[in-house]
């Protein structure tokens, strides 16, 4: 194989100072082989829905010390031409590197007389957003890769309102960033810089204080919150810092840890992958709830900003989904501030149009304003803090999305697997109180709305520039081979982000969609069911999501076996069309 002149170019770059002795040495064994050399250096790193994330590795398309230095004085520039206070908050989970990152970007932004609140022990990615508004910060920066697996890292970068940096202030950054073509360009103080303040624990009672006021139930949750047996697992990340004491603050003192899976360890040893949406992570802690009995079963991912539960039913283990989690929190939440006469005025749920449609019905019944956005929970917290702006808000309550991701109140603007581990044992303790669990207050959630049912299926593809090019090409392929039908139920319309336009087949008329672009292609069908194809932000994988719907069912395991054997149908038809 021949190596492009360009990448070739780019990566001798690297065999020079300021480059390390170690680092010359992996891009010289590079050389040897042409197709790892070329994914590692065909192309920079860039912000997608979830930040900066790759494989770590030698390279600009790797995550290192020298991508996460470039980055940091790309912010930084942009954060001085702003002409910002000047005050950063830096944070870092348990992934391999992370603390160095941590620190690299800390030395970067002090070179450019910015002043650093580095947190310097283990603290979640939602801790860091709470931080950042709480420290009154002009941006703040996460190291983390979240759920991925473990030979890739991440850099989250937040802006004041403690939210994910969206546009325009994403799109100045990367400006700023590809400005840096030297080396010498980069700046770099040291970690003995007193404009480096490292601050450790201390905001955990803040945070703690902070989130006290959603619990609605403080009163019974102390009195009978031991009556709630719950085992817990952060998955080798940064949750075991804070959730257990969030759980006894909130009055659920009967908490039993996965101990071998609290114990921070970047490669995940006890787990294929750290990610709740995959029934195998649930496997060790399954059989410590078992064991103890629990009545709930907490998994947060690496980060703590999702989580993962399963309930006890009838003795046995139940796995809830992200999108049955999200129903059931916005069923109850709406339900008791209802019932206790404490639901704000313009009350407002907000989700992502991969979610399930549930929420809507949930909405309606309610009457809380309901809000799309595109998938990422970034622009859930965009859309927080455009209606904290306005005169004429919405009163933000809940926002949620398929993945495992939630977050009630606007102490942070990312999702918050902390907060939403409290608020689910309120609703796990309330249920209880009732003879209940989470399952039954399902089932009659399904009993009012009808039956909605969801399944996921991704397409995997090497990391790298071959990969990208195939997810490129069976994106444009859909485009330009529209289904017209699928398992032979007629496409109603199409809605494509890349183009921002809502084609009605039958009328061959064009709507204009109000998101911004995005691409995404959506298929809607005539049975009310819904196919939306996208590429990862994160990974190299192309997601399918599908959904449907039926009002009546002679039962709900029936119901259920119906819809999934639909779905899959749906699936089946499907691939045949992209493969």
């Amino acid at each position: 194989m021949t190596i492009p002149a360009d990448i070739q170019k780019r990566a001798e770059t690297w065999l020079n100072s300021p480059f390390d002795p170690d680092t010359q040495n992996q891009v010289r064994l590079l050389m040897q082989k042409p197709q790892e050399l070329i994914d590692a250096f065909f192309c920079d790193l860039s912000f997608g829905t979830g930040g900066m994330r790759g494989l770590m590795g030698v390279g600009t398309n790797r995550l290192n010390i020298y991508t996460i230095q470039r980055a940091t004085q790309g912010l930084a520039n942009y954060l001085n031409q702003q002409k910002k206070r000047g005050k950063v908050v830096i944070g870092f989970d348990s992934r391999h590197h992370s603390k160095e990152f941590a620190e690299e970007a800390a030395k970067v932004l002090a070179a450019s007389q910015i002043q650093v609140f580095l947190i310097n022990e283990l603290r979640p990615t939602p801790y860091i957003s709470f931080a950042c508004r709480f420290m009154q910060a002009d941006a703040a920066i996460m190291i983390t890769a979240s759920h991925n697996p473990a030979p890739y890292n991440g850099y989250k970068v937040y802006w004041s309102d403690g939210g994910q940096v969206v546009s325009p202030n994403d799109t100045g950054i990367m400006q700023e960033v590809e400005k840096i073509t030297q080396p010498s360009q980069i700046h770099l103080s040291n970690l003995s810089n007193p404009i480096i303040q490292q601050i450790g624990n201390s905001l955990d009672q803040p945070y703690l204080q902070a989130i006290a006021p959603l619990q609605i139930f403080s009163e019974q949750d102390h009195q009978t919150g031991k009556d709630l047996k719950i085992t817990y697992t952060s998955l080798h990340g940064t949750g075991s810092t804070i959730v257990p004491q969030a759980l006894i603050k909130w009055g659920f003192d009967q908490i039993y840890l996965v101990k071998q899976q609290c114990q921070p360890d970047g490669s995940f040893p006890t787990v294929t992958f750290p990610n709740p949406e995959y029934k195998e992570t649930f496997t060790m802690g399954l059989k410590h709830m078992l064991d103890t009995k629990s009545d709930l079963l907490i998994v947060t991912d690496p980060d703590a900003d999702r989580i993962g539960i399963s309930i006890l039913h009838h003795n046995k283990p139940i796995l809830l989904d992200g999108n049955q989690v999200a129903a059931i929190c916005a069923d109850y939440l709406f339900e008791v501030l209802s019932l206790e006469n404490k639901m704000p005025d313009r009350a407002a749920i907000v989700t992502t149009i991969v979610s399930t449609q549930l929420l809507k019905s949930i909405a309606k019944r309610y009457k809380i304003a309901y809000r799309e956005v595109l998938t990422g929970f970034k622009y859930i917290g965009e859309l927080i803090h455009k209606w904290d702006q306005s005169q004429e808000s919405y009163h933000f309550l809940f926002g949620a999305e398929e993945s495992y991701g939630y977050l009630i109140g606007t102490h942070a603007r990312d999702k918050d697997a902390i907060v939403m581990s409290c608020f689910i044992a309120e609703i796990a303790l309330y249920a209880k109180r009732q003879n209940q669990t989470l399952q039954d207050r399902l089932e009659k959630i399904y009993q009012t709305h009808g039956l909605f049912q969801e399944k996921q299926f991704s397409i995997d593809f090497a990391p790298g520039k071959e990969g990208m090019e195939k997810i490129e090409k069976m994106m444009q392929h859909l485009r330009q081979n529209p289904l017209k039908a699928i398992a032979g139920i007629d496409v109603l319309y199409i809605e494509d982000y890349q183009k921002r336009i809502r084609f009605i087949l039958e009328s061959k008329k064009e709507e204009a969609l109000e998101l911004p672009y995005s691409n995404v292609l959506v298929f809607g069908l005539k049975d009310q069911s819904r196919l939306i194809i996208r590429p990862s932000g994160t990974e190299p994988k192309i997601k399918i999501y599908l959904s449907t719907h039926i009002d009546s069912y002679s039962s709900l395991e029936q119901g259920i076996d119906q819809c999934q054997a639909h779905l899959n149908t749906l699936l089946t038809s499907f691939k045949q069309f992209i493969v």
